[in-house]
């Protein structure tokens, strides 16, 4: 009997299978050292009983699981008298591709493209520009649809709503415009009220609302606007900061979010927008948000699979720079100190550094399944970074100049990007 117990202590390893959040998945358990991830998967399948197997990945210490027990166990000298927490995360079942080629250059705008963005079913690419125009594009002919005139000022930020069916762009002037994306109209008169540049734009969330009628702006003047496309007009004004509002996130659960200059984040309700909480902790300015539901918020009722939707009733049934990878297991922050930082979206922690550019990097996206990490840089390139690997997958040269603006598609197909050269360039695998 002791040696059956003997044998049974250095063969078998005793485990804890818990998800993200730490909730464990049955009791602690006895499991052969010879176990890899294919076998916990058939396991955490079984004991949550899916009928569709799902794919997981598994984390011990915030380290991916990729070989057998055995060999995790040697390498990082693991004692195997304590319980294992092994952590399994749900992945996308769908995969993306990396980009590798630029499948167009396409020229029209004559002054720096300062912002890029994907329609939330990633059927149409916009973007605005220094040139005061904002255009839209067709992403089968690759060649310009719409040129939209009207703003006197450079375009500085652009916003599809989570319908598809509107897009606002916001301008220096502190002008803010609402255009239909089937003929590239002016949907109206210029939106007036903010008296400096516009500095982020946010939408209602679909769920929330729908069809999507409000969205929220933020301005170099310290005050974020409430506006009502329906109705052509500002209907609250977010008064309260001191200093500029530097960026702005309407959240899944109704909330504002507003981040400053003046080293605070506050939270506003939006039926009266009445101040409900303050954050304060930071030291310097507030530049960028990010929450962990973006993604979903962005996309709506849309997914990879390009599903349609016959009513707005039908789609809200359905649920410098940081983001949240779509999952929410991460989140990534680009930098002017030319790197690119991961850290684990749940506890907070920091995982990697990404480095590669050779210049300050001014925007990031994520491909929809949370594999892979995209960055532009000042540096004229785009690089693409294998989250599981930590490594660089793909450099991506081509433009000209500094690469302001980039987007991956939400069906995961294609990544835009534009920058100081003029020019809007796709990008397909």
């Amino acid at each position: 009997m002791e040696v059956e117990a003997e044998e049974r202590d250095v063969n078998n390893v005793m485990c804890q299978l818990v998800d993200p959040e730490g909730t464990t998945l049955g009791p602690p358990m006895y499991l052969p050292q010879n176990v890899g991830p294919q076998q916990l998967q058939q396991m955490v399948n079984k004991l949550l009983n899916n009928e569709e197997k799902l794919p997981y990945t598994f984390y011990i210490s915030d380290q991916e699981l990729v070989v057998r027990l055995e060999s995790y166990l040697q390498k990082n000298r693991v004692s195997v008298e304590k319980v294992l927490a092994i952590v399994y995360q749900p992945q996308a079942i769908f995969r993306i591709r990396p980009v590798n080629r630029c499948s167009a250059t396409i020229a029209g705008h004559s002054e720096a493209v300062l912002s890029v963005a994907f329609s939330p079913d990633g059927k149409q690419l916009a973007s605005g520009s220094g040139d005061t125009t904002v255009r839209l594009w067709d992403l089968s002919t690759q060649t310009p649809m719409f040129t939209c005139k009207g703003h006197k000022n450079w375009v500085l930020c652009i916003a599809w709503s989570p319908d598809g069916k509107h897009l606002v762009s916001g301008s220096k002037a502190g002008e803010l415009q609402c255009w239909d994306p089937l003929t590239g109209q002016p949907s109206g008169n210029p939106l007036v009220g903010h008296k400096k540049w516009i500095t982020g734009i946010s939408w209602e969330p679909v769920h929330l609302s729908s069809p999507s009628r409000r969205f929220v702006s933020s301005s170099k003047d310290g005050d974020a606007r409430i506006w009502d496309v329906t109705l052509r007009k500002c209907v609250i004004c977010l008064s309260g900061h001191t200093l500029a509002v530097t960026c702005v996130k309407w959240g899944g659960d109704g909330v504002i979010y507003t981040g400053s200059q003046d080293c605070t984040i506050k939270v506003w309700e939006t039926s009266q927008g009445k101040l409900i909480r303050e954050l304060k902790g930071h030291g310097h300015w507030v530049n960028s948000l990010a929450l962990s539901t973006e993604y979903v918020l962005r996309t709506g009722a849309f997914d990879h699979t390009g599903k349609q939707y016959s009513s707005s009733e039908e789609m809200k049934q359905l649920v410098n720079h940081v983001y949240f990878s779509p999952d929410g297991q991460w989140v990534a922050s680009a930098s002017f100190d030319k790197s690119v930082k991961l850290w684990n979206g749940i506890t907070g922690k920091f995982v990697a550094a990404f480095r590669g550019h050779v210049g300050p990097v001014y925007q990031i996206s994520w491909s929809a399944d949370s594999r892979l990490l995209l960055s532009g840089s000042k540096d004229s390139t785009l690089k693409i970074w294998d989250i599981r690997t930590k490594k660089l997958k793909q450099d991506l040269p081509g433009h000209a100049d500094e690469v302001f603006a980039v987007d991956w598609s939400p069906d995961g197909e294609k990544v835009a990007s534009g920058g100081k050269d003029k020019v809007l360039k796709l990008w397909m695998g």
